[in-house]
């Protein structure tokens, strides 16, 4: 299930990356004193009292209100990143739609400005909750004085020093309590697998779906970037009601260009959460690049299962030798994926869609197997007995029981003497080896280690 989105929007130079920064535990935007520095959007996920949620920081917005305006009462400033405003705009305008809660964030120095109360009119429009952070309320006049932001008719200011901490318990109190009033069900949509169209841009996605459905059902453009929202389409196949989910697509955080598109991104992340199976697309025609190994990161990030489709390959020669040769070198480069399948597509042709499709609908299936727990632990045993266990100080790991408590990853705890004896190479040992018996194609596997002391001795 998606997690719910908390925006902070504002206008520039109030501290949102800052405040951003605190939320999530680390230094992931880029905080200048400079007004206009964040023309990115970061997202990352945060938990606060139990609750697991997505923030999103945004491009400060340089508007000022104008009477009787027809775009909402906004007008760029003419301000030195003025060429960006309109684009920024239409980021922040995106995070609105996808939030569930808005922070807006102001600052307490300053006071009110004719920017803020622009602001809070667009966000009471927006129909979604909002909360008032008054940021750089440094010492106690500041907190005092951040009553002033009554006025905005938003409810209670929350003052708040990002750079210091104080006052973002309250302000994440604040959040979770309007999160936990939100009902968030799981979706019941009747479908059976749920496929997310991933990549970077214009490698193919949307001319893979229309391949896909047999019909123009998703406008096929070659200019990057064409499909900015994720698009669901529901299709039966083999007797099995599939959700395939069309992206926009992702690049590099760094090489995100100024615009929807970075927008765009937010949304596709959405969809891959809410895939059981994405299927990455490569261009055969430009092999793998740093941006592909990016995009599957998003991908393991959530834990999801992937097929690698290497698409336009009717543009090839060679045949089964060049396919070897894709193979090594997808191998190589997204060595974190080893365990994932490779199968060669042409959209515009539609060679090899079918394979493809039914690759996916076996790694789905692979995805929510279960094995018993005698057979585990046998598989464990065996396992155990190749190797000189890990060691310390004259402790020796040992294993004592083994046991899969979910799927959807397939996840295994292990119950050890001292996991502190544990390692990577070990984990590494311990998935390979599941992987001979049961090899869970094309899915990420999740292993835990716990110590059992009641054995131990």
């Amino acid at each position: 299930m998606p997690k719910p989105v908390v925006a902070l929007v504002g206008r520039p130079n109030v501290g949102k990356s800052t405040l951003f920064n605190r939320i999530v535990g680390q230094r992931q935007a880029i905080v200048e004193d400079i007004p206009g520095t964040t023309r990115d959007r970061l997202y990352a996920t945060a938990d606060w009292a139990g609750i697991d949620f997505m923030v999103v920081d945004t491009g400060g917005l340089e508007i000022i209100p104008v009477a009787g305006s027809t775009e909402g009462g906004w007008q760029p400033l003419a301000t030195a990143s003025a060429p960006y405003v309109q684009a920024m705009r239409a980021q922040v305008q995106v995070a609105i739609d996808e939030a569930t809660v808005i922070v807006l964030v102001v600052d307490a120095a300053a006071g009110v400005t004719a920017a803020d109360e622009a602001i809070a009119d667009l966000l009471r429009r927006a129909g979604k909750p909002v909360i008032v952070a008054a940021n750089k309320a440094d010492n106690e006049r500041l907190r005092q004085a951040s009553s002033d932001f009554y006025t905005l008719g938003l409810g209670e200011p929350l003052p708040v020093s990002a750079l210091h901490g104080t006052g973002s318990g309250d302000l994440l109190d604040a959040v979770v309590q309007h999160l936990r009033a939100i009902p968030f069900a799981e979706e019941h949509d009747e479908a059976d697998v749920h496929l997310a169209i991933v990549g970077r841009p214009n490698v193919g996605k949307s001319s893979l779906l229309n391949a896909i459905l047999g019909e123009e059902r998703v406008i096929v453009s070659e200019i990057p970037g064409t499909t900015r929202d994720a698009v669901d389409t529901l299709v039966n196949l083999d007797g099995k009601q599939v959700v395939l989910i069309d992206t926009a697509g992702i690049r590099r955080r760094g090489r995100i260009e100024t615009g929807i598109e970075r927008y765009s991104v937010l949304r596709a992340l959405r969809a891959i959460e809410r895939a059981d199976v994405a299927l990455l697309v490569l261009d055969a025609t430009e092999l793998v690049t740093a941006q592909d190994a990016h995009v599957a990161g998003y991908i393991l990030e959530e834990s999801k299962s992937v097929v690698v489709a290497i698409n336009k390959w009717d543009l090839m020669r060679g045949g089964n030798e060049t396919r070897a040769a894709y193979v090594r070198r997808v191998r190589e480069e997204l060595k974190f994926l080893d365990y994932v399948p490779i199968e060669f597509v042409s959209a515009k042709t539609g060679a090899g869609v079918k394979r493809l499709l039914d690759t996916a609908l076996r790694v789905r299936e692979e995805r929510f197997q279960r094995i018993a727990t005698g057979p585990l632990n046998k598989l464990v045993r065996d396992a155990m007995a190749q190797i000189n266990p890990p060691t310390k100080m004259g402790k020796r790991l040992r294993v004592f029981y083994a046991t899969q408590p979910n799927v959807d990853p397939p996840t295994f705890v292990l119950f050890v003497s001292d996991r502190k004896l544990v390692h990577f190479g070990f984990t590494r040992f311990i998935e390979n080896q599941i992987r001979k018996s049961y090899p869970f194609t094309g899915t990420p596997i999740r292993i835990e280690f716990r110590d059992d002391q009641t054995q131990s001795g």
